[in-house]
């Protein structure tokens, strides 16, 4: 790779190394601590009370503590890994866009009839989609819901985005940052949101480019690849989902991926033993 077309400089890599550095040490500190008490007998641990729903007998009989503690330190980062996408895709973007901002709320004045028009449109996608019947293109979507607008009903309304960019060309991007295997639920949330985005914003594509963003595919490097039947049922997965590379391209370029992916592997290189030491022996 071309160190000169480099997606990341070395400024904003460094920033990157030193959040993830810090993101790391958060985790480790909330998990390092945890007691997980080895049962001495049966009868001990069945004596045990979990508010939460905790108890694992069978598993706490077979696992070391240590082990289980990893375990439950990789659920929690897991968890916690989408914030990370978020402000790193908000790091690189800076360096090539006009603005960009997380947690950008977009507030304006819009007819009730419209705001409901984009529910009534989830609604209408969903049924298609149970029975196997021809769903709308997302921008006959967007359309339905301007279309939908009257001046005799207007409210103030605030949708909230994960990512916006500006573009220099002018083109504003709004991104839905969500995990790469959706359940139907928030496949439909996520659309009806990004419908609300361009009814605030009344404009269509491709003025406004609105996004369910998947930072990375599960299933391999292409868009092709991806199997994830909710994702595919319930969302314009060709129009409205972008995957891994297509992504980070519009955030960075066409090496931003590959690029935050190194920097990524070197904080994990230089803080593994420092995650083993700390969550398995307590140091």
């Amino acid at each position: 790779m071309n160190l000169n077309m480099a997606a990341i400089s070395s400024n904003t890599r460094a920033v990157i190394k030193g959040y993830l550095e810090g993101f790391i040490k958060a985790l480790v500190d909330e998990y390092k601590g945890r007691k997980i008490l080895k049962p001495d007998n049966a009868a001990e641990y069945l004596l045990r009370f979990s508010s939460n729903g905790e108890l694992k007998p069978f598993q706490a009989a077979l696992i070391p503590p240590e082990l289980i503690r990893i375990n439950q330190f990789e659920r929690g980062l897991s968890t916690k890994l989408g914030n990370s996408f978020e402000e790193c895709a908000r790091l690189i973007a800076l360096e090539h866009h006009q603005e960009v901002r997380r947690g950008y709320d977009i507030k304006s004045e819009v007819s009730i009839a419209a705001f409901a028009q984009a529910e009534l449109q989830k609604q209408n996608y969903e049924s298609a989609a149970k029975k196997e019947q021809a769903k709308p293109s997302f921008e006959q979507m967007i359309t339905a819901v301007i279309n939908a607008c009257r001046s005799d009903d207007l409210e103030i309304k605030v949708v909230r985005a994960d990512l916006y960019i500006l573009a220099q060309d002018g083109t504003e991007f709004l991104f839905e940052i969500k995990a790469p295997k959706p359940n139907k639920g928030q496949c439909l949330e996520v659309l009806q949101r990004l419908l609300r985005f361009h009814l605030l914003r009344g404009v269509n594509r491709p003025q406004l480019q609105a996004y369910y963003a998947m930072p990375y595919n599960p299933y391999g490097i292409t868009k092709a690849d991806y199997k994830w039947t909710q994702a595919k049922s319930y969302l314009p997965f060709e129009e409205a989902v972008i995957i891994g590379n297509e992504f980070w391209n519009i955030v960075g370029g066409a090496t931003a991926y590959e690029e935050l992916l190194e920097i990524y592997l070197e904080v994990g290189r230089d803080k593994s033993k420092y995650m083993l030491d700390a969550l398995a022996f307590g140091f």
